[in-house]
């Protein structure tokens, strides 16, 4: 056998050297965090600043992501341009923020893309990306996100697929134009040029790529990664599914905003020879409130091939390389492709409940890897008013929850869904808005028991330094984090908010829209944690004991739920121990099911009583004083 029979097929067809190859395949990467420092390091606004809200990607000439994070859809962005490709030239740099416009690369509309073709020796090589989330694009509340929502015309200035910069020259009519339709048009205007500044750094890495390996090998290589990643793929699934079989599931969203809910999504995977199928068939139809999430068949291909990977191959690069070997149907109309101009602001509930369906359909149809459910969406937080000096305001961040367990791991408490996001600090928070974080930690026996415990959601507290209203969107308050194969769910959100004028406490709804706040006021957010994965009796019990001195569990959980009994100093008592785990063991015995979703009434009840919520949330909210504690009382929102 020749040297070159021995290589893989995706090196043996391209005329390319397995050490070239991954030269530039690796440095394809380090470019893409590159473009991801310069943007962190470049923007204002605390979303992006110190949270990382953006994604990059880099292309080949096709318009096919070589690597990145979210998928390109470069033909469609284009298609809806007033340019050919003929068109474009070096440096010229199209914008837009409109979801419809982009098969949802960009997902609702503080989202902001910007799209750089990269041009070598006068001859397009691809494109450099990247979109990140402005504080405001406008709309009818601050941070654009309102959960009042009942068209995508509601939510702030859309902008489709524009020329901002032409041949280097910067529009600054468009750019003053779009800004002046926020309400922070400097912290915008700031966070469009860092976008720009790290698509541009992309683009000129890429050029070096060229200038020291030539154009055609470059190019070549990005065939070769693609069908490297498309090979791999091909393995993974041949090696790990079924072949002919058919697997669903499905969960539920609590609500739209508006009242209407649960919001049912259903899943059905199978495998056909050496392709992957995915059939979102039996979801719900779209809804009136903002929680639509206008899903992009492409990325969701990468959604479903990112499992496979980073479960058995997380050497593997994920791109677009693999997506004819996986084919997507969603029902135009539903809650996963709704019909413009259907609201989209609050789409995270709903995007993060499908990552959670993809996880459930998964754990039936593999053997080896499990995955319990979420926190369930990226709840948001915008609080905002006018300071004592008559100087307006407004913060914005995304919280977190739990993440799931998974095979040989516990969830991770007080995380994102995506890896590379941070938590605002409170230092930052405090520093430059009038609020104070007063507590902020992993909400104890949020995350359900397991052999591998489910992750815990977070408990944070704001008091309130001025007069002012807030807006937020989270869920999971009336559905639980499902846990699988033993393990138990997860705990719900809660949001209470408690009046300094009379100390009333009233539990609020997950998704509101400019509830007045006065100063004193204390805000507490919790958020949901995840499930748990595998029989808690089988987990390591002096690491329950740590979790307690840690309090992450407490010591009822600890007996009641994973068995162990714990000395008054806080150490093992293993007699005990072995003796409850055998009580409990018996038990349970023959009890155990694959799916734990928690305590959820039948859908009728569980849909009236959201509407109930709701109702009684408007009343409350519609209140002259709602800082009267009676008054409250007398509306029907409950107390503690």
């Amino acid at each position: 056998m020749s040297v070159n029979q021995s290589l893989p097929d995706y090196v043996r067809e391209h005329n390319i050297d397995q050490i070239t190859l991954d030269i530039i395949e690796n440095a394809l990467q380090n470019i893409r965090y590159e473009m991801d420092r310069v943007l962190v390091t470049t923007a204002v606004s605390p979303i992006i600043r110190e949270q990382e809200d953006q994604f990059p990607l880099i292309t080949d000439k096709k318009g096919r992501m070589v690597v990145g994070q979210f998928g390109s859809a470069i033909d469609t962005i284009l298609e809806h341009s007033s340019y050919e490709i003929s068109d474009l030239k070096d440096g010229d740099v199209i914008a837009l923020n409109d979801p419809y416009m982009c098969e949802g690369t960009v997902s609702h509309l503080p989202d902001f893309l910007i799209l750089k073709p990269i041009f070598f020796e006068d001859k397009l090589i691809g494109y450099s990306s990247q979109w990140g989330n402005l504080m405001d694009v406008g709309g009818k509340t601050e941070g654009s996100i309102p959960i009042s929502a009942r068209s995508v015309l509601e939510e702030g200035i859309r902008m489709p697929p524009v020329m901002l910069y032409k041949e280097g020259t910067l529009n600054e009519e468009l750019l003053k134009m779009f800004t002046h339709n926020t309400r922070l048009p400097e912290q915008a205007e700031a966070d469009i040029k860092a976008l720009v500044a790290g698509t541009t750094v992309g683009a000129e890495r890429v050029k070096e790529l060229c200038q020291r390996f030539g154009k055609d090998v470059y190019m070549e290589a990005c065939d070769a990664i693609l069908d490297r990643t498309r090979s791999g793929v091909i393995d993974l699934i041949c090696t790990h599914l079924p072949d002919g079989k058919k697997f669903e599931f499905e969960d539920y969203a609590d609500d739209d905003g508006l009242g209407y809910g649960p919001v049912k999504l259903k899943l059905t995977m199978y495998r056909d020879g050496e392709v992957l199928n995915f059939d979102w068939a039996g979801s719900d139809p779209q809804v009136q409130g903002p929680i639509n999430f206008y899903l992009n068949p492409e990325m969701f291909k990468m959604f479903g091939g990112i499992f496979l990977i980073m479960a058995y191959a997380p050497n593997l690069v994920f791109n677009d390389g693999y997506y004819d070997v996986i084919n997507v149907n969603i029902p135009e109309g539903s809650i996963l492709r709704p019909e413009y101009p259907a609201p989209l602001s609050n789409r995270l509930v709903v995007m993060a409940r499908h990552f959670d369906v993809l996880q459930g359909v998964f754990s039936k149809a593999l053997d080896s890897f499990s995955v319990s459910g979420s926190y369930g969406t990226s709840p948001n937080f915008v609080y905002a008013g006018k300071d004592s000096n008559g100087m307006p305001f407004q913060t914005m961040e995304i919280l977190y929850g739990g993440v799931p367990a998974r095979p040989m791991g516990d969830g991770v408490d007080g995380h994102s869904w995506w890896p590379e996001f941070r938590a605002v600090s409170a230092e930052y928070m405090e520093k430059y808005y009038p609020l104070q974080i007063n507590e902020y930690q992993a909400n104890i026996d949020s995350g359900g028991s397991g052999e591998f415990r489910g992750g815990n959601g977070i408990k944070k507290t704001y008091t309130f330094l001025e007069d002012g209203h807030i807006t937020f969107q989270d869920d999971r308050a009336h559905t639980y984090p499902f846990g699988v194969e033993g393990g138990k769910h997860g705990a719900p959100s809660q949001k209470l908010l408690i009046r300094k004028k009379d100390g009333s406490r009233v539990k609020l709804p997950s998704k509101v829209e400019n509830v007045p706040v006065f100063k004193g006021d204390q805000l507490i957010f919790i958020t949901a944690g995840s499930g748990g994965l595998g029989d808690p009796l089988k987990r390591d019990a002096e690491h329950v004991v740590k979790e307690v001195r840690r309090g992450l569990i407490s010591k009822e959980r600890a007996l009641n739920g994973y068995g162990v009994v714990i000395n008054e100093d806080e150490t093992l008592n293993p007699a005990e121990t072995e003796r409850k785990r055998n009580e409990l063991t018996n038990q349970q015995s023959g009890n155990t099911q694959l799916f734990d979703n928690g305590p959820i009434p039948e859908i009728e009840k569980l849909r009236t009583e959201i509407a109930d919520t709701r109702r009684s949330f408007d009343a409350w909210l519609s209140d002259e004083d709602v800082s009267n504690a009676e008054s409250a009382m007398k509306s029907g929102v409950s107390k503690e």
